[in-house]
């Protein structure tokens, strides 16, 4: 840090949790609003051109497994970040201050408070939400934004929980009143809240360049297999869908090879074509899994299309001398 010519006073102000100093002037709640946005700028940026056909559900579960909360919490253990034990004008400046009991501002993040989740009649009774609603009004994971009226009612309503929940602090900050699992997600907030505000300090004081830079070797250059993230209820039928908007010939499925098949352990191969092109493969112990399988590896190609790892993103124009920019990939969207 002293190599990003960032005071010292600044480094020592996002180590101050909200919970732990409400005044926003001593606090690293506006820096982390402004390392949150810089962090999902270059996330999505990233994602939606390196991977232009990305259904929206998988976008944000994308983003979230990127710079998530929990995502954050470990990059700032990964920094050797460690926690006071109680905050305090007597604490190290060098720890993190926070308290897991008091409530803290939620400024650090954008999003529209819907009515149901401040009015509705009962807890679990949500309105329906659809991928344009979560766009609009939701924050940058497509979550709900909750208001303070609803945190507050939560607070009022956490119960004793009958075991310690397994999280990584100080024997003095264990969880021993409330509801443990809503502790630990918050302490996963409030480290990955000093991340997000050590971003906002070095673009405030070293440029955006440096805080791009700063992005992508912590936070962008981590890697997840976005397969893991689909999930088909109707494989095969959003595959025929997507092949009749495309105008290519209807998916069929043939049978490449077997095995066993009068045994206990049968094996069956099946691909799916469309007219002579094999669009994906299945292997599984019955025809129909088999069948299923390769409708979701041919839905998996599809949508995890890319131009290839090196494709420039807007951001890239704003450095000096850049090259002239030629449009990315846009798709037409998703199958509804």
């Amino acid at each position: 840090m002293k190599r990003l010519r960032i005071p010292i006073q600044t480094l020592a102000r996002t180590l101050v949790d909200a919970s732990a100093d409400p005044a926003p002037l001593f606090n690293n709640s506006n820096l982390a609003y402004l390392g949150q946005t810089l962090i999902s700028y270059h996330t999505s940026e990233l994602l939606m051109c390196r991977f232009p056909r990305l259904p929206m559900q998988i976008l944000h579960s994308a983003m979230k497994t990127y710079s998530g909360d929990k995502t954050l919490y470990h990059v700032a253990r990964s920094w050797g970040v460690e926690s006071a034990a109680a905050p305090g004008a007597e604490v190290d400046p060098g720890l993190l201050q926070f308290s897991l009991d008091k409530a803290r501002s939620f400024n650090t993040k954008w999003g529209f408070v819907r009515a149901e989740t401040v009015w509705g009649p009962t807890k679990n009774q949500r309105f329906r939400r659809g991928i344009s609603g979560r766009v609009v009004h939701d924050d940058d994971f497509g979550d709900m934004f909750r208001g303070m009226r609803d945190a507050v009612a939560d607070q009022e309503n956490e119960v004793e929980p009958s075991e310690e929940a397994d999280i990584d602090l100080p024997v003095e900050r264990q969880l021993t009143l409330g509801d443990a699992e809503e502790k630990v997600n918050r302490a996963h907030n409030i480290h990955g809240t000093f991340v997000r505000a050590v971003v906002g300090a070095i673009y405030t004081y070293c440029g955006r360049e440096t805080a791009r830079s700063f992005i992508k070797a912590h936070i962008l250059s981590r890697h997840f297999d976005l397969q893991k993230l689909f999930s088909f209820s109707q494989p095969t039928r959003e595959l025929s869908r997507l092949c009749a908007r495309e105008e290519f010939d209807p998916p069929v499925a043939r049978l490449l090879s077997e095995t066993g098949r009068l045994s206990k352990t049968p094996v069956f191969v099946v691909g799916i074509f469309s007219g002579n092109d094999k669009l994906g493969e299945g292997a599984a112990a019955s025809l129909h899994q088999a069948r299923l399988k390769a409708a979701m590896s041919a839905l998996k190609a599809w949508y995890l299309y890319s131009p290839g790892e090196d494709v420039r993103v807007p951001s890239d124009m704003l450095v000096e001398g850049a090259k002239p920019w030629q449009p990315v990939y846009i798709d037409i969207g998703e199958v509804v």
